[in-house]
């Protein structure tokens, strides 16, 4: 993905490549308003927990740019509806409310709205920058559990998309192609919005690596005739406990792996981790139009007047799960223990 950006910061506004086109078409669209941020994370141009958290810091930017105020409390007051209009766009990914907390705080900082302005903008390029290094070291870390020869199940696309950077899932694969292993991907396809058949097949053959396209139920077979090496995919919040949310379908994939003796990696920035969330009963879980599913790509595929539930993740109990692969090193069990250490 050397390229292009995935998010492209252009002084007044941001440009992004629009994922709901891929990969049919690569089209570029530009947003100058923080409402504009919104939709696009809402409508899923713009989606992957730390591609919105990334977003949401240079929404943010916009908000704050476009505010004529005399006085801190007069553009803090003003600001506000911008953190909640971005808040409200999608409620799992957690690193959306963390980058928003984040510039809340900066936002804080000093007497000056110009002052503040500025600390807001350098606040959000760093916040790019440090999710860059993060996806790097925690790919590095990551790629030690991918051996040579592997064959790696996804789900859903946490490549470089979803992060705004090097991937996470995805970014250990890739890391470990660049050490020079030779790694096979088998891609879950990802209903109902097939981000696995459109996303993460498009990121792994632009990246020359070999990738086998199959539909959500075909991955019980594969892994019970042995011919998956381990799963890896990224996650959406994590709780204390180390249960973990992602994209639907990730937990029929934990079980299946587990009965099956194949690892279950989580690849996925500190960021993702909610301490404030004892378990992962307590992760908001995102309920889409059921039109995604009685509707592909504005196809109809289910009678008129039939009813469709459309939850967009699940949460893997901590207990299927071999890794959490972070910046900070892998963890495994006690995860209470051990993810609480990456904060102290």
């Amino acid at each position: 993905m050397k390229d292009f950006k995935i998010i492209e910061w252009l002084g007044d506004r941001i440009k992004i490549i629009d994922q709901t086109k891929l990969p049919r078409e690569e089209v570029f669209i530009e947003l100058a308003d923080y409402n504009q941020v919104s939709d696009a994370i809402k409508r899923l141009s713009i989606r992957g927990a730390p591609d919105i958290g990334v977003a949401a810091a240079y929404g943010y930017v916009l908000g704050a740019q476009k505010i004529d105020a005399r006085s801190e409390d007069d553009f803090l007051m003003k600001l506000r509806p911008v953190s909640e209009t971005l808040a409200s766009s999608r409620p799992t990914a957690v690193n959306l409310f963390w980058a928003l907390e984040r510039m809340n705080r900066v936002a804080q900082g000093t007497e000056d709205v110009s002052q503040i302005k500025a600390a807001l903008l350098a606040e959000a390029r760093l916040i790019e920058s440090e999710n860059d290094e993060a996806n790097r070291r925690l790919s590095e870390f990551g790629a030690e559990l991918i051996q040579d020869g592997f064959t790696v199940l996804t789900h859903c696309n946490a490549g470089a998309l979803a992060t705004a950077a090097y991937g996470t899932a995805l970014g250990v694969i890739k890391m470990a192609v660049e050490q020079g292993k030779k790694v096979k991907v088998f891609a879950d396809e990802t209903r109902p919005l097939l981000q696995g058949a459109r996303l993460t097949t498009w990121e792994l053959l632009k990246e020359g690596i070999p990738v086998t396209l199959i539909t959500d139920s075909m991955a019980g077979y594969f892994i019970q005739k042995g011919e998956i090496d381990c799963v890896v995919v990224g996650a959406d919040r994590i709780a204390a406990n180390g249960d973990v949310a992602n994209k639907i379908g990730t937990y029929t994939l934990a079980v299946l792996a587990a009965e099956n003796a194949v690892p279950f990696y989580v690849a996925a920035p500190a960021s993702t981790v909610d301490l404030s969330l004892p378990s992962g009963d307590d992760i908001p879980i995102e309920e889409r139009s059921p039109g995604e599913v009685t509707h592909i790509l504005g196809v109809k595929i289910a009678p008129e007047g039939v009813n469709a539930a459309n939850p967009a993740f699940d949460v893997t109990p901590h207990y299927y799960i071999s890794a959490i692969i972070t910046e900070k090193g892998i963890i495994r069990e006690p995860y209470v223990e051990r993810l609480g250490k990456l904060f102290t």
